[in-house]
């Protein structure tokens, strides 16, 4: 998240010598509260994720709210993309094309009004982490019906969405934002990150109060908040729907049960399908728990409302963010395992109502060869230690100062690599179409964050590149084998692999051959399909039928995606 500072600042870790398998070692001594087991469609999920601000601008007229200005330093102040604009790459089947089946944006909620001045610069919020107000879409990215209408859109497209939800802070202090009371916040001390009590209670800089989640007693609302709800001709009604929350699960009214309540009105009223969670190991592993059992509860009365809106009936869905996941022997932190080690204690977060976590350790171990890669990635998820639960991989992200490709001079095999590897992918926007990570005169963050430039789409070599994206993600949308199945090599070269998936009613299996010749070729299918199969090849769109143990495929390509036609 953008308060953390830059994990360019971290990179001191060789990337070649990342071990190769995701984790591995010792277990938690948490004790379990509801462990969960993955949905296989999570862990084959391609989730789009997006800087609201910097994906798309569909309303000119919501770029400046609050009097900001555009006097930031470089990629640090608001630009202008929203919701509508979001809204409108679904309707135009941006999406749909690419094979995405989630979406992942960043918060939408009210952000504080005024700026920071720190060492990277005069910075607005624009990236949604520094919250003023959990209960209103802030106007520089639209409105709750803008919002509405995403969701819903979504929705008929097939597509499921994750809110960013925050719990850890508020936004920092400035000229126009005065700090919450004390019984809600803590100013100190400064994160050292060497022990669970200075991972938790503390803040993550100098100038981002932390939310006492600990808190056991009740504290008031806020006289800012109150006053604010005034002036929006709304205190009444916030106040009854928390007198109601309360009433009916018996909380005490402590800063934690405030936001719970706040995010599921999210959940209920709109409908959302799951949240990412941000700065995870910064808050007591029990309140996302809460926050779970809660969203669960609000998911399910929006579904039972909204019948014929609904795209299913499964659960609500949580991924978090527990910086440094994945990354075996990266300075103290992860010290193997699915549990996070603090030094003095380590937390199962899968216990506590997480079903995946954010992969931070993709973008290394993807240097490693596809086999290797693959073959350990299928091993922790199958029989190893992450058996049961998920893994959500990138190779760029918002905040993570080591991207797999920083330069896009290995675009293709970037893309291979993520949308082929165990676990569920998630593109990080503009990805596919090889959206620059490195601007000039931008400082920390902010050089992963420009604004997408969709003229680059005229270029045929981006178009080229973009059609990749698509064949890999409409493979895996159409076979949850890719991302869910037992990985298995069946020839070293050519490269050529099977998944298979049989869980929870799912079952699917999948070839999948790269460095073929191109032209007229003929691909032995290994017994994992029999003579008669009528097979399609994702990649270049032909349909080819098992004969003789084998299929003909006549293309320009390298690669063929082999699957049943869905």
């Amino acid at each position: 998240m953008s308060s953390y500072k830059f994990l360019s600042l971290l990179a001191t870790v060789t990337l070649l010598s990342t071990p190769v398998e995701i984790i591995a070692g010792t277990e938690s001594d948490s004790k379990p509260v509801t462990p969960t087991t993955i949905d296989p469609f999570w862990n084959n999920a391609t989730v789009y994720f997006m800087l609201t601000d910097r994906f798309n601008n569909g309303d000119h007229a919501n770029d400046l709210a609050f009097s900001r200005q555009r006097d930031g330093a470089v990629l640090r102040d608001f630009m202008g993309g929203d919701l509508k604009g979001i809204t409108e790459k679904i309707e135009e089947g941006y999406f749909s094309a690419l094979g995405v089946n989630v979406i992942w944006m960043t918060p939408f909620i009210e952000q504080i009004r005024g700026f920071i001045d720190d060492e990277w610069g005069k910075t607005y919020a624009y990236h949604g982490y520094w919250p003023r107000d959990w209960t209103r879409v802030d106007p520089n990215f639209g409105t709750a019906a803008d919002l509405k209408a995403l969701v819903d859109t979504a929705h008929r497209h097939g597509i499921r969405l994750l809110m960013d939800v925050i719990i850890n802070h508020t936004g920092p202090v400035t000229a126009l934002d005065a700090q919450w009371p004390d019984d809600w916040v803590r100013t100190g001390p400064t994160c050292l990150w060497n022990s669970f009590e200075l991972n938790v209670s503390c803040t993550l800089n100098d100038n981002l109060p932390d939310v006492l989640t600990e808190k056991d007693t009740a504290v008031s609302l806020p006289p800012f908040l109150l006053e604010k709800w005034a002036k929006e001709g709304r205190v009444e009604q916030e106040q009854q729907e928390l007198d109601a929350f309360f009433a009916r699960t018996g909380y005490a009214r402590t800063p934690r049960y405030y936001i719970v309540k706040w995010l599921t009105d999210w959940v209920r009223d709109y409908g959302f399908d799951g949240f990412r969670v941000d700065t995870a190991k910064h808050v007591e592993a029990e309140v996302w728990q809460e926050l779970k059992q809660e969203s669960q509860l609000a998911l399910s009365e929006w579904k039972q409302n909204q019948a014929e809106q609904k795209l299913d009936d499964k659960d609500f869905f949580m991924v978090g963010e527990v910086m440094h996941f994945g990354i075996d022997g990266f300075g103290d932190t992860v010290k193997g395992g699915r549990a996070y080690d603090y030094g003095d204690k380590q937390v199962d977060f899968f216990d506590y109502g997480f079903e995946s976590l954010i992969n931070m350790g993709f973008a290394a171990h993807a240097h490693q060869s596809m086999e290797d890669l693959f073959s350990s990635y299928s091993r922790s998820l199958n029989g190893g230690p992450l058996e049961g639960h998920g893994v959500l991989n990138y190779i760029a992200s918002h905040d993570d100062g080591a991207p797999f490709d920083p330069t896009r001079e290995r675009t293709f095999e970037a893309a291979t690599k993520l949308m082929l590897a165990p676990g569920a992918a998630q593109i990080y926007y503009g990805d596919e179409i090889g959206r620059i990570l490195q601007v000039k005169k931008a400082t920390g963050d902010a050089v992963l964050r420009s604004f997408i430039d969709w003229d680059t789409l005229n270029d045929p070599r981006t178009q080229k590149l973009l059609q990749h994206w698509q064949k890999l993600g409409i493979f895996r949308q159409q076979h949850p084998a890719v991302g869910a199945g037992v990985h298995q090599q069946l020839k070293a070269v050519p490269y050529i692999f099977k998944r298979t998936l049989d869980r929870k009613g799912h079952s699917d299996k999948v070839l999948v051959a790269d460095g073929l010749s191109k032209g007229v070729k003929s691909l032995p299918v290994f017994d994992v399909f029999s003579d008669g199969t009528v097979l399609k090849d994702y990649y270049s769109g032909q349909s080819v039928t098992v004969k003789d143990g084998a299929v003909e495929v006549n293309s320009a390509y390298s690669m063929i995606l082999l699957g049943e036609s869905l």
